[in-house]
């Protein structure tokens, strides 16, 4: 259907004017899913008579005169770690193949009050803990550009089902990196919002202090709206921050002046693929076209990012992944002799490699006698980390920066390599350990045809800043109209 190739704010015009209907935007969606996604495999499940009757009395209300959401009638996907009222939500897990919450989560809350229609949930890497979606229990997900490569991760579902068109928006979540990096991968515009700023109530948690949901879209204005949709205050979450939600999805088409852009040379070091450098470099020549200024400094701590980032993220996961033990809720082993056998035998058949790796990574981290040396001594870090950001953005309203070392790797490539695997995430860690926002837009394609994204990062809380400055390299360029074959 044509009106699926809009992007959602476009098609919000459209449904406001009668010209399209929430019932045939949201069967051509699920038409589409039903024929493109044997092949990216990027939903773990769908439920068609549900959306199919939310867009029925979602048309009802505007026939009526009634009114309606800021995304009424929209189909839109969500990654499968946030919780829905009766709908299974498995973190693509085996311990939660089949758990089905009895409440919605913050965002899903959101989301039905915007009048959104929920069509299905996403795959990912196993509670969200991967950069390529390869971490799944139950599928790997490909890359619409290329079925041979990887779609990122740990949201690839989500963002795949955008850049195939299967949706015109989604939601993921970012740990360290796990929406823009796919974003950058799959050719689309995704976006990490400033931690504390949306809800984390009802999402399933990888790490407490680095999690943030938020939006995948075609473009910068779509992505605006969805992040003006979903955040907000709650007294659910002790970590959500009370203060007013900027009007980005009002003010994005308002070029900025007077714009400084900052690049840091630790971002251009080895390692860096030519083609990518090359468009990131053209990227700063339109912003320099636009009259911006380009203003280099340094992130010096940045290298200690990674190491910083898996200790602090693998000791929460190894907290918070403790409570699936087969008691209360998820997969208990079948066969065992007593109580701490039934824990290691629920968790050891419920878990996957990745999951188990990084579980025990934190519990050594967290354990008598190293606690010092390795979780307090990364948090120290990443106090230094939030400094070096905190300084540069004194110099600079946004940072430019490349989304990943290269564009998708083929599937298969890094799976034995953690190391390797872990390293994907070099330019996008530090965002989430500083707490800041950050955003990912397509910049260009490589030789062989694959998406390269562009980040840019924003002091914290200036997600309008972010928005504006990511719309106005858009408006100049027209890699977001960049479509899969």
């Amino acid at each position: 259907m044509p009106a699926q190739l809009s992007s959602a704010v476009d098609l919000i015009a459209q449904l406001n004017r009668g010209e399209t209907s929430s019932v045939e935007l949201t069967e051509g969606c699920l038409q589409t899913i039903a024929t493109q996604d044997p092949n990216i495999r990027a939903f773990l499940s769908t439920n068609a008579d549900a959306a199919i009757a939310q867009a029925k009395a979602i048309d009802e209300k505007r026939k009526a005169g009634q009114s309606v959401g800021k995304l009424a009638g929209l189909p839109i996907a969500l990654k499968d770690n946030m919780c829905v009222t009766g709908v299974k939500t498995t973190c693509a897990s085996r311990i939660l193949e089949n758990f089905v919450p009895p409440y919605d989560a913050g965002v899903v809350e959101k989301l039905k009050a915007a009048d959104a229609v929920l069509v299905g949930k996403t795959n990912l890497d196993e509670f969200a803990m991967g950069s390529s979606t390869e971490n799944s229990a139950f599928q790997v997900t490909r890359n619409p550009w290329n079925l041979e490569h990887t779609v990122g991760g740990s949201s690839g579902g989500s963002a795949a089902a955008v850049a195939a068109r299967m949706v015109p928006l989604s939601l993921g979540s970012d740990t360290g990196g796990s929406i823009r990096q796919p974003a950058g991968f799959c050719g689309v515009v995704g976006m990490k919002p400033t931690y504390g700023r949306v809800s984390r109530y009802g999402l399933v948690a990888y790490a407490s202090s680095l999690d943030q949901i938020g939006p995948f879209a075609t473009d910068v204005a779509s992505a605006a709206l969805l992040f003006e949709v979903i955040s907000g205050h709650d007294r659910r979450d002790s970590t959500s921050v009370d203060r007013p939600v900027p009007a980005s999805s009002q003010t994005v088409e308002q070029p900025l002046t007077g714009l400084r852009v900052g690049i840091a040379r630790e971002h251009f070091a080895e390692g860096l693929d030519r083609e990518v450098e090359a468009a990131i470099q053209h990227s700063l020549d339109v912003y320099r076209s636009l009259g911006a200024e380009i203003v280099e400094l340094s992130l010096p701590h940045s290298k200690y990012a990674i190491a910083t980032y898996y200790l602090i993220a693998a000791s929460e996961a190894s907290s918070n992944l403790a409570r699936f033990d087969g008691v209360h809720y998820g997969h208990r082993a079948a066969k065992f002799d007593n109580l701490i056998d039934m824990y290691s035998a629920s968790r050891g058949e419920g878990f996957g490699p990745e999951v188990k790796r990084r579980i025990m990574l934190g519990t050594y981290a967290l354990s008598a006698g190293y606690y010092d040396a390795y979780y307090l001594k990364a948090l120290r870090v990443r106090r230094l980390i939030r400094s070096d950001f905190d300084a540069a953005f004194k110099r600079c309203d946004v940072l430019a920066s490349p989304i990943a070392s290269t564009p998708a790797f083929r599937l298969g490539e890094l799976v034995n390599d953690p190391l390797a695997m872990y390293l994907s995430d070099i330019y996008t860690i530090s965002a989430n350990l500083a707490g800041i926002p950050g955003l990912s837009l397509p910049c260009g394609l490589s030789s062989t045809g694959l998406p390269i994204g562009l980040q840019l990062l924003a002091a914290p809380f200036e997600e309008e800043k972010l928005f504006r400055a990511a719309r106005m390299f858009e408006r100049a360029t027209e890699w977001h109209t960049k479509r899969p074959k």
